[in-house]
């Protein structure tokens, strides 16, 4: 684990004390920690929401040839 040292404001960290009273943190690494995981869910979730929007975007799907999941089954097979 690493240790990053954070300088806060007198309100902001008067902010974070209160949330860890009134949450169910341990202390403010734990608080920090969960702000970050949060973020990290949030940016994933946007890149699903673009790469939908994308996908509906780009118009109808065109059909696939015969056999085509067929021929890549036997393409990953000859791989290993």
């Amino acid at each position: 684990m690493v240790n990053i040292k954070v300088v806060l404001t007198d309100e902001l960290r008067q902010f974070v004390d209160q949330e860890v009273r009134e949450g169910d943190y341990a202390g403010a690494s734990e608080y920090v920690r969960d702000l970050v995981r949060q973020r990290r869910r949030s940016k994933a979730a946007d890149l699903l929401r673009q790469l939908i929007a994308e996908g509906v975007a780009s118009g109808l799907p065109a059909p696939l040839p015969p056999g085509h999941f067929q021929k890549l089954l036997e393409r990953a097979s000859n791989r290993e």
